[in-house]
């Protein structure tokens, strides 16, 4: 597993995992926090937002020894104004299909879902997002022979240090024939 092209992949979505919402305040009596950029950037390219974006995150993700892919609507311009709070470098961008099977929202599918593993085939991945639900775990699970994780992360939240070491252990996992899609 230490060739570049055998890496797991790691499809990451920005609102909710990356840019934590919806916490009441009696679910965070203080707000959020609020972070300065990896950087040292404070302007918020207009998205005041981002200043939820804890720049640690950059580094934590690139630990995990996945090749990470970006896998939000933010397209590319999660490349401009994400990465560079991280410290990431630019990352590939999932080009998301114009022709959506209407019959996957009807199942409950989420409409990355079937995007991402098939972009996956036949290599480890995870896919890092706040709308993964079980329709979408099991759906992956007999397409992608135990070689995904669909991480599901808490949007009031986002990334957690339990996240991130569920996703190290996961890794660590694979990298030892293990993994499952879960």
């Amino acid at each position: 597993m230490n060739a570049p092209e055998l890496r797991p992949l790691l499809f990451l979505d920005v609102d909710g995992p990356l840019i934590p919402f919806g916490a009441t305040p009696q679910q965070l009596p203080g707000g959020y926090p609020a972070y300065c950029s990896h950087s040292g950037r404070t302007e918020d390219a207009g998205n005041p937002l981002l200043a939820r974006i804890n720049p640690a995150y950059g580094p934590r993700l690139l630990a995990l020894g996945c090749e990470l892919v970006w896998a939000t609507t933010w397209m590319a311009d999660a490349n401009l104004v994400v990465a560079p709070w991280l410290g990431l470098p630019r990352l590939p961008v999932v080009d998301w299909p114009e022709d959506v099977d209407d019959a996957d929202g009807r199942g409950g599918l989420h409409w990355k879902t079937r995007t991402l593993v098939e972009l996956a085939t036949g290599r480890p991945f995870i896919w890092v997002d706040d709308e993964i639900t079980d329709i979408d775990r099991r759906w992956a699970a007999d397409r992608c022979e135990g070689l995904g994780l669909l991480y599901r992360v808490d949007p009031r939240l986002g990334l957690t240090d339990a996240d991130f070491a569920a996703l190290a252990a996961w890794v660590r996992g694979v990298g030892r024939g293990g993994g499952a899609a879960g």
